[in-house]
């Protein structure tokens, strides 16, 4: 079916019911045994319905895997207003960041979204864009920058770059137990927790002036 038509946005409804059938049979019978017709039975609409929402089957298969991304990027966003939108001094900062962090890593990294997101994108990476492909982007990155940003306004931290920052929060917690352990799934991994709490540990001694040495936290600059 041809790619270049426009696609309709159409029912909700009967969208989320095929974005769920795809998911379901993408991961019990792979991409190219699952039949649009398959599809199409399994969400209780018409096979010309899939075409109109989605074009064709590698469009329906990106729009599943964009789908779950967007769910874990909701998820981090979630995450980050539960742990850290409270936080208005420097001594409750660390305990702060390693709830946010150990949260992450296992509501988030011992999910079924994340599994299913892992899985789909390692096992039909030829049905998907090229390798530079991201359907989670730099959105987590940014959000947790946002709130670096907003830390180092109210003089929490030292943070003239708050997006390096953000980047540096996750080389050091998440990049670390990666690196060591080859996951950062602490739900599976007890020895994750440690390094993610020595992580957030670091990142304060590079990123908080007052961190050790009983200074006084610069606010309002």
């Amino acid at each position: 079916m041809p790619t270049t038509k426009t696609l309709r946005e159409g029912s909700t409804r009967k969208r989320a019911a095929i974005l769920s059938a795809a998911r379901e049979l993408f991961l019990a019978d792979g991409f190219d045994r699952s039949s649009v017709d398959a599809v199409a039975a399994r969400a209780e609409v018409s096979k010309r319905t899939v075409y109109d929402y989605f074009g064709d089957k590698r469009n329906l298969l990106r729009a599943v895997v964009d789908a779950v991304g967007q769910s874990l990027v909701t998820t981090v966003r979630r995450t980050l207003d539960d742990t850290l939108a409270g936080v208005t001094e420097a001594g409750e900062l660390e305990d702060a960041l390693v709830a946010f962090a150990l949260r992450i890593a296992t509501d988030m990294l011992g999910s079924a979204e994340y599994a299913t997101l892992q899985r789909l994108v390692r096992t039909e990476s030829g049905h998907l864009p090229p390798q530079d492909y991201n359907p989670m982007a730099d959105t987590p990155d940014e959000a947790i920058a946002e709130r670096f940003a907003a830390f180092a306004e109210a003089g929490l931290l030292d943070a003239p770059d708050p997006r390096l920052a953000a980047d540096q929060f996750l080389a050091l917690t998440f990049g670390v137990a990666l690196d060591r352990l080859g996951s950062a799934n602490a739900a599976q991994d007890a020895r994750v927790r440690p390094l993610v709490i020595e992580g957030v540990r670091t990142f304060l001694r590079a990123y908080r002036d007052d961190w050790g040495r009983g200074g006084t936290i610069r606010r309002g600059r």
